[in-house]
């Protein structure tokens, strides 16, 4: 399936990284990204392939299962690229970090996703 690059910036961020359910994250990987995706973490390198990203978001979901990701700005697009800045915690908590994630889009898939962490407000 095709998906414009709001619906992917969005998605990414609920059904990927937000996703305690392996089987579930897994099908919304198979699902939003390309076959030869890459993910980079400005901490921890680059992720290639569906296989490493289903490992790294469940990796990284696993330490604060109880957080959930918030958009805190409409994704914005340009061309194949878009953004969206987004917040992450305990509901009803002060946020514990906040982030932008950049993706480049072909064909309506994930192609490429930058994170960058960004300071709190």
């Amino acid at each position: 399936m095709s998906y414009s690059i709001s619906t992917l910036l969005i998605r990414n961020l609920r059904d990927v990284f937000g996703e305690n359910d392996p089987a579930r994250r897994r099908a919304a990987i198979d699902d939003l990204y390309a076959d030869d995706c890459i993910f980079y973490d400005p901490s921890k390198g680059a992720f290639r392939g569906r296989d490493e990203i289903d490992r790294i978001a469940g990796a990284i979901k696993a330490t604060h299962p109880e957080f959930r990701y918030q958009p805190t700005t409409e994704p914005a697009e340009s061309g194949n690229g878009g953004l969206v800045r987004w917040i992450s915690g305990l509901p009803g908590e002060a946020p514990a970090y906040s982030g932008t994630d950049f993706i480049i889009a072909q064909d309506g898939r994930i192609a490429a996703i930058y994170l960058f962490f960004d300071k709190l407000p």
